[in-house]
């Protein structure tokens, strides 16, 4: 399947599973724990992609170099 033709059917709002550890789950939820207010799990992971994306928009060539340096 082309990019493209991937690109089509996400919606604006969609729906994915994801895999993690459960450790790694675990310090998703430590963090929303610590946060004021009630934060969800769905809500640190999404806010945590979106700084991730950000970051990658801010810097294409450490994009690049990390890949290299996790092979």
């Amino acid at each position: 399947m082309s990019s493209d033709s991937k690109t089509a059917t996400v919606r604006s709002l969609d729906r994915i599973n994801l895999r993690l550890a459960g450790d790694t789950f675990a310090q998703i939820d430590e963090a929303c724990a610590a946060r004021p207010g009630n934060v969800s799990r769905n809500t640190w992971i999404a806010e945590a992609v979106e700084e991730k994306l950000a970051r990658e928009r801010a810097s294409p060539t450490a994009q690049g170099s990390e890949r290299r340096a996790h092979g």
